[in-house]
């Protein structure tokens, strides 16, 4: 983290992976190895950003913990197992535990879709540095009605309602809409394999574009 920008603790959600994906209509294990590559690449761009001082995961994933514990993030299980809302909560509380004992400060608190095979360090710092003057702000997907970033100031500030059409429930309890000045690597969240096709174009990282062409998917 550079010296003088607001510190931000990342939580960020890895399903397990026999569950994962199935839209995109691809073999069980084909599907396993993409998810886990594309959250391969999440992690890694947002430990790489400026403003993040930490990246915790909450997964009940083997191969999911084992890859986020190898790229820094720490690893937490989902205690909760009530479903995605709950999880976030209970990654963002540890967050905060974490940092009273540490030495994160104030540092806000930002979830992250874990299937944004295209994103940068520097797109997720641009949208940080926005949601730094407000006490919540959100990024919608591609598709306009999904959420793909929520940011908090403090944990309290911290509602995740994903769900159908998660964008508006967000903007509904406060959030700021930070789509509009959003990188489209940031939106680009990867369901289908047109999805993919999309983000591929943009540019993936470096596991999602090995397991890519290693099982011929494009």
């Amino acid at each position: 983290m550079q010296p003088g920008t607001k510190p931000w603790a990342v939580v960020v959600p890895v399903k397990r992976l026999a569950q994962a994906k199935t839209r995109l209509g691809l073999p069980a294990a084909d599907r396993a190895r993409l998810a886990l590559a594309m959250a391969e690449d999440t992690i890694r761009a947002c430990l790489a950003a400026a403003a993040v001082a930490r990246v915790v995961v909450v997964t009940d994933e083997p191969d999911g913990a084992a890859m986020a514990v190898a790229a820094g993030a720490v690893v937490v299980a989902d205690e909760p197992d009530a479903g995605l809302n709950p999880a976030l909560r209970y990654g963002a509380e540890h967050a905060a535990g974490s940092q009273a004992a540490g030495s994160l400060g104030a540092a806000g608190i930002v979830t992250v879709a874990s299937d944004l095979p295209a994103l940068r360090a520097a797109d997720l710092d641009a949208t940080l540095r926005a949601a730094s003057s407000y006490r919540c702000a959100v990024v919608a997907d591609a598709a306009g009605t999904g959420t793909v970033l929520l940011a908090a100031a403090r944990l309290a500030d911290f509602r995740p309602a994903y769900g159908d059409r998660s964008r508006i429930a967000h903007v509904a309890a406060g959030a700021v809409d930070l789509t509009p000045g959003a990188n489209a690597r940031l939106r680009r969240d990867v369901d289908t394999l047109e999805d993919l096709r999309d983000a591929w174009e943009l540019g993936v990282g470096p596991a999602t574009q090995d397991a890519v062409e290693s099982l011929g998917l494009l």
